[in-house]
């Protein structure tokens, strides 16, 4: 007779355990499903709250994905729906950068900015679509953006600035796309252009840099909203009604009578706008006068440094400048230095002049050469030395003048503007610097009283090297290659062997 197995249960145990263990085993299933649904209902909640309620932190070193107050103060007041389509392809290398920003336009436009990436090599159905209700040809990369019936198509080289020129093999200094896409929105928006005509007639440094800054004007038009026409006074009666602002660019010979007063009776309007670059080299008398009636007065001189040294005697007459922290006009750009190119003269202005402040008039400084230069006027010896005649403090280059303007912000857009540089090179391509150009798309927006977009400064693109010792790639080689597949593997030896022992 074998003996009886102390494991093998009787027959009235297992019949009392089979009903026992039953319910167990459901309680166990329903209460592993409750979780299940209790952790997927939390999961969707969690997500719809991010959803809607969600913080984004720009964490690049320049910010290169926050927009600017001007952008977001015109994105807050948007009373229209705007749509921007980015067609530039996805290996393209502006594609992220481009996308990105766009994003923030759609966050920021608060539901009225519509934002949609079609790749033009491969969503072909989507971008052959968009030809047709556009009636672009989309020959190129770029962004397109429309409000209404109104289309703004921005190329891909309107987004860079590039070193040394335009050319595409050219690196890229700095992204441009925020200023773009914004002046891109605000055409749309508004609808009409704004109108600027340029003098001609009066001579200029070389036929050939009075061009191409005229061109480098056009490109800001483009940008800013606004068309350029040449206007001669002497074949006119009157500068025309429809002009919202005139530019006098390096004008070599001075206004006659005649022009004068036309140019006067222009001021004299409601609201007009005057932008004047002075070519140290031309003979203005009666221009000047007038600029001084009004506040700023450019003296004959030039602004320089100049030193003795063993090779002999040098004089430096492209002058570094800082911008005033004051003025709106210069406020993005008060933390950039520049240099202003060829040769500059300075401007008195005249603050406290009683008949300026009698006729309503305000004129402030914009911009001033750095402490070692120093205005000359007997600039063509061969070591000029600052003396009494000269101006060796507060050397300002630029300057505003406003009349008519009232402390009440809602009526100050019926004051007449003019902005005063005493150099005429800012806009050469040849030495044009960013900063340059974005001071004077600055004076011009200030002119035509469009403070709101006055800020939006460009995107440098800047790259780092990080600086490794011996030591610390010893330790990432050894860390990569060696410790962290050991600790994977030992990981997994131990799952392996809590499961065979169970």
């Amino acid at each position: 007779m074998s003996a009886e197995d102390p494991h093998q249960p009787t027959p009235n145990e297992t019949a009392q355990d089979v009903p026992a263990r039953q319910p167990r085993r459901l309680g166990i299933g329903m209460n592993v499903a409750l979780q299940v649904l209790l952790l997927l209902a939390i999961f969707l909640a969690v997500n719809r709250v991010s959803y809607r309620h969600h913080r984004r932190w720009d964490l690049s070193p320049q910010g290169s994905f926050t927009l600017s107050g001007a952008t977001l103060n015109f994105l807050g007041k948007l009373s229209k729906e705007v749509f921007i389509a980015n067609i530039i392809a996805r290996d393209d290398p502006l594609f992220g950068e481009t996308q990105s920003l766009l994003e923030e336009y759609r966050i920021q436009g608060g539901g009225r900015v519509k934002v949609r990436s079609i790749d033009p090599l491969r969503d072909i159905e989507r971008a052959e679509a968009l030809k047709v209700e556009t009636g672009l040809s989309l020959d190129q990369p770029g962004i397109i953006v429309r409000c209404e019936k109104r289309t703004r198509f921005i190329r891909r080289e309107e987004l860079v600035v590039r070193e040394n020129g335009t050319e595409t093999q050219r690196a890229i200094k700095e992204f441009r796309g925020e200023d773009a896409v914004t002046s891109a929105v605000v055409h749309v928006v508004e609808g009409s252009q704004r109108r600027l005509y340029f003098v001609v007639g009066k001579g200029a440094r070389s036929e050939e840099t009075f061009l191409q800054s005229v061109q480098s004007l056009g490109e800001l038009g483009r940008q800013q909203n606004f068309q350029l026409f040449a206007l001669n006074l002497a074949e006119v009666s009157a500068v025309p009604a429809d002009a919202d602002g005139v530019i006098l660019l390096g004008l070599r010979y001075d206004l006659s009578l005649r022009e004068l007063d036309l140019l006067k009776a222009y001021w004299q309007r409601q609201r007009s706008g005057l932008l004047v670059l002075l070519d140290p080299a031309g003979e203005t008398p009666r221009l000047d006068a007038m600029l001084g009636l009004n506040g700023v007065m450019p003296r004959n001189d030039r602004v320089l440094y100049a030193e003795s040294t063993r090779s002999g005697p040098r004089k430096e007459f492209v002058v570094q400048a800082v911008f005033d922290r004051e003025s709106p006009i210069t406020r993005p750009m008060a933390t950039s230095a520049t240099s202003l190119p060829g040769q500059t003269r300075s401007l008195e202005v005249r603050q406290d002049d009683e008949q300026v402040k009698a006729a309503n008039i305000e004129a402030f400084p914009l911009m001033a050469a750095t402490e070692r230069f120093w205005a000359e006027r007997n600039h063509v010896e061969e070591l000029p030395v600052a003396d009494g005649a000269d101006v060796t403090r507060d050397v300002f280059l630029a300057a505003s003048i406003e009349r008519g303007s009232v402390h009440d912000e809602r009526l100050k857009v019926e004051s007449c503007r003019m902005v005063v540089v005493g150099n005429s090179t800012l806009l050469e391509p040849q030495s044009a610097l960013a900063v340059n150009r974005d001071f004077v798309a600055s004076a011009l927006n200030w002119m035509l009283s469009r403070e709101r977009l006055i800020g939006i400064t460009p995107k440098p693109r800047r790259n780092y090297r990080v600086e490794l010792s011996p030591t610390q790639n010893e330790v990432i080689f050894w860390s990569s290659t060696v410790v962290l597949p050991a600790l994977v593997l030992c990981l997994g030896l131990m799952v392996w062997s809590s499961r065979r022992n169970s």
